[in-house]
């Protein structure tokens, strides 16, 4: 295995083409992966907090941020694939892994599909249902408006900060609201029309598969989220053997950038609790 690097910014090479990655500290790998539409700049907060104690890695998903935009459509099995293509190239056996959204969707497909690879997982604002008839209808809206537009633009962008903050952070959080507002426009159009239809409108059913989950899990939701309402984290939850669930007030879909202390609290808790006990 190759030896931890204290910070490193590279490309890996990907079932889903090049993605970008960034790695921080030394220690227990945490892996971070963001929510549809947003990048690694998400996780800023966390990596902060955790990298004096972690290596944590943070990746841009396919078709986001840095990363190769995309081609075609994909599977939730392929981008667990990426993760661990990802950790084989930096030398990782093993990992926690912290997902938002897509991000918890792809945790929980990876813990499930690649047991030997995970510590634990922290599945934040995510789901393991298919998308809704409404749901499918609106994203599928958001597609053809962002190829009329060229892209994530106004009036849109009303649409994709109530899709992701709740009122308190609408109101009260401008910095959050501007970064999600400066992350989704970055995006190319034709990189989220495949990411739209993978993530939402082509969404499997996972609970069968996260019924096969051992590790530790922490399913965490935003009051205030109404992309996934809390009925929707308490079935995820209901799904995986191992879960626990908590509930975060006065947040809503991107909870790790609106109360970052919180969240990050929560996850320090969740991994002094569990751990590795791996040499």
């Amino acid at each position: 295995m190759t030896p931890p690097m204290d910070n490193l910014e590279t490309t890996v090479a990907t079932p889903l083409g090049s993605l970008h990655v960034e790695v921080a500290g030394s220690g227990e790998a945490l892996v971070l992966w963001p929510s549809l539409l947003m990048d690694a700049d998400l996780w800023r907060a966390q990596v902060e907090r955790f990298a004096p104690n972690y290596r944590t890695v943070s990746i841009d998903p396919p078709g986001h941020g840095r990363s190769r935009s995309l081609t075609r459509e994909f599977t939730f099995d392929e981008c667990a694939r990426c993760v661990v293509t990802i950790l084989d190239a930096l030398g990782i056996r093993r990992a926690h892994f912290v997902g938002n959204s897509w991000g918890a969707m792809i945790g929980g497909t990876l813990a499930a599909t690649y047991p030997d690879r995970v510590h634990t997982v922290i599945l934040m604002n995510g789901t393991a249902s298919r998308a809704s008839l409404l749901q499918r209808i609106e994203y599928s809206a958001l597609i053809t408006v962002a190829r009329l537009l060229g892209g994530i633009r106004p009036p849109l962008t009303r649409s994709v900060v109530r899709a992701f903050l709740g009122p308190t952070s609408r109101a009260t959080r401008p910095d959050v609201v501007r970064q999600v507002l400066d992350t989704a426009t970055r995006n190319e159009v034709t990189s989220v029309a495949f990411a739209v239809r993978s993530v939402v409108i082509h969404r499997p059913d996972q609970r069968r598969l996260f019924g096969a989950i051992t590790c530790p899990a922490l399913v965490v939701a935003g009051r205030e989220d109404s992309t996934f309402p809390l009925a929707e984290l308490q079935t995820m939850a209901r799904a995986i053997p191992t879960a626990e669930l908590v509930v975060i007030d006065d947040a809503a879909h991107l909870a790790a950038a609106e109360v970052p202390e919180i969240v990050n609290d929560l996850i320090e808790q969740f991994l002094t609790r569990h751990r590795s006990t791996e040499p």
